[in-house]
């Protein structure tokens, strides 16, 4: 299986190479090493995990017009053309289907410890530095304002509401990036969360503090 690992690997790593950059090559490949330290704590499949986690973005809905399908018809399409096991397969295909931070309220309420550590993978590459990278570089690639203080964040969006959402970039760490640290299921994933967590609210006081020109 490892040679299949590293074949979906250099696939993935082609197919986004023409990626925006906060879900490209780099993106996966972090969640990829996450996913391996989190599985390495937990008692777990961890083909399944890798391979969900190399291709978790490999067609993410915001650059293919909304598609949610296009991920798994690709994924599947690779997978089946390789000696993979249709368990392993279908395991794979339900994270990448449900395992977005948008459709968290459509999963069932029993997931599987596979699919726990990869959005955990995920959900930590969206905080701390790298997650205030990644928000001001796809905010600059919408075109979002910055921070409009007159705009207030909008909570407890529905799916289709945070799919069209427009609001600032600022916004957005109230609207999904501070939720994520209560939102993780492993005890790894949680003790990383803790400096990520603290970063973000040091950057939100001083962005706040130097845009009223205080200091």
């Amino acid at each position: 299986m490892n040679e299949i690992i590293q074949q979906t690997a250099f696939f993935v790593k082609e197919k986004l190479q023409n990626a925006e950059a906060g879900h490209d090559w780099a993106h996966t490949e972090r969640i990829w090493k996450l996913a391996r330290q989190i599985a390495s704590t937990e008692i777990c499949n961890q083909d399944v995990v890798e391979l969900a986690a190399l291709l978790h973005d490999i067609a993410d809905p915001k650059f293919h017009h909304g598609d949610e399908t296009a991920a798994l018809k690709i994924a599947n399409e690779f997978l089946s053309g390789r000696e993979v096991s249709s368990e392993i397969i279908r395991q794979v295909l339900f994270i990448i289907q449900h395992q977005s931070f948008k459709n968290r309220k459509e999963i069932p309420s029993e997931i599987p410890i596979e699919m726990k550590i990869v959005q955990d993978a995920d959900r930590l590459d969206a905080m701390g530095a790298i997650g205030i990278a990644r928000a001001f570089h796809f905010g600059g690639f919408k075109n979002n304002p910055l921070y409009d203080p007159e705009i207030l964040p909008k909570m407890n969006m529905t799916k289709e509401e945070y799919k069209k959402s427009a609001g600032t970039t600022i916004n957005h760490f109230h609207e999904k990036l501070l939720l994520l640290k209560d939102l993780l299921h492993t005890q790894k994933a949680k003790n990383m969360a803790e400096v990520r967590h603290a970063f973000m609210l040091h950057f939100l006081e001083q962005f706040l503090t130097e845009w009223n020109g205080e200091i």
